[in-house]
């Protein structure tokens, strides 16, 4: 898909993967509806494309609330035209282990509020704003293409019962939605990513830092470009559809 004009929704928009995975669509031209809860976030990223060049449009959502997701999609229509793409990365963690126990007595467990807070959030929303726009597409007549973010913990990782099922999760999607969608002309994708140098990671203790850049084959962390330029490669590959990109420096072997 030529980008040029067309918009495309990116949720999660206003900061870390979400605004790079915006600016290098950006910069190939596409026009940006970006989606996330702070309207103050939303305003500086959408001002900080601006600066360059971008066109970009703010719309405060709450991707885990039906109502909301709806009614941001329709006012996307509404001031900058049907989308033709979404990319769904807007996610969070509340990582705990499923029980802890010493001694044979079990001291902590995940909770019911904490289990259901990430699924909200990093399955239901892609499912709601994955509908959506798949909706404003087939409608419009047009073609589109619809990306997943997951994570390479979604093949299980110790601390992220919530996290790693939502994630495999949306990657069942992407699959799902690869096979029912190409009838339309909607073509589906997930990019995976492995440890990536955001605010959340360079808030770590340094030496835990260390031993994660240690255990990737690379050596070093991600940046927030290189998931963009995934993403950009499903958009840009017209024959790429239902599959996953896996952007970790070779850790998941």
């Amino acid at each position: 898909m030529q980008l040029t004009d067309k918009v495309i929704a990116v949720t999660g928009g206003a900061r870390g993967l979400g605004y790079a995975i915006a600016e290098r669509l950006g910069q190939q031209g596409a026009a940006l509806a970006l989606l996330d809860r702070s309207a103050e976030a939303l305003d500086q990223a959408v001002s900080t494309l601006k600066s360059q060049g971008i066109y970009a449009e703010a719309f405060v959502v709450n991707v885990a609330d039906e109502s909301s997701v709806i009614t941001a999609f329709d006012d996307i229509a509404k001031r900058m035209g049907a989308i033709s793409g979404c990319v769904n990365n807007a996610g969070i963690t509340e990582d705990a282990l499923l029980v802890k126990a010493r001694d044979g007595q079990v001291e902590k467990r995940m909770s019911l509020e904490s289990w259901q807070k990430v699924l909200n959030v990093n399955l239901t929303g892609v499912f709601l704003c994955g509908r959506e726009a798949a909706t404003q597409i087939i409608k419009a007549g047009h073609e589109g293409v619809i990306v997943n973010i997951s994570s390479i913990s979604r093949a299980g990782n110790a601390g992220q019962s919530n996290y790693a099922a939502a994630k495999a999760g949306v990657h069942a999607l992407t699959v799902t939605w690869g096979k029912e969608l190409a009838r339309y002309g909607i073509r589906t994708g997930t990019v995976a990513p492995g440890f990536i140098a955001t605010e959340m990671t360079a808030s770590m203790r340094p030496d835990m830092l260390e031993r994660i850049s240690s255990s990737v084959p690379l050596k070093h962390l991600g940046e927030p470009d290189d998931i963009a330029k995934s993403v950009a490669f499903i958009f840009d590959n017209d024959y790429f559809s239902a599959r996953i990109i896996e952007c970790d420096g070779g850790l998941r072997l």
